[in-house]
């Protein structure tokens, strides 16, 4: 195990129970917090797709989607992380955006907004 860049030994099977203990909680707390940041950007498509609507542009900004996924793939690889894992991760966030963003226009042309 790791825990500041050095490996983790136990004394004792107590230390290793609470370890884990308290890696999960911790997992919990950074998964909600995750959660809470996937909302607030998902809101976000509202603002964007309006503007979009307004401004005469597509749902699809393909100079944009690169961008992300090019600063997306240099963070990973500069934190040693999976960049193939992280660009689906940000695939999964671009659809999910996408996604609101033609439901908002679809409402907005239904007179909903």
């Amino acid at each position: 195990m790791k825990s500041n860049g050095e490996i983790k030994t136990f004394e004792n099977k107590q230390e290793a129970e609470l370890l884990l203990k308290e890696s999960r909680k911790r997992i919990d707390e950074i998964d909600n917090a995750l959660f809470d940041l996937i909302s607030e950007r998902t809101s976000l498509a509202t603002d964007i797709a309006l503007s979009k609507d307004y401004l005469g542009k597509p749902i699809y900004d393909k100079n944009r989607e690169d961008a992300i996924h090019a600063k997306i793939e240099k963070m990973a690889e500069e934190n040693n992380l999976d960049v193939d894992i992280i660009d689906q991760i940000v695939n999964m966030l671009t659809i999910l955006s996408k996604n609101e963003q033609k439901e908002i226009l679809r409402r907005n042309v239904d007179g909903q907004y």
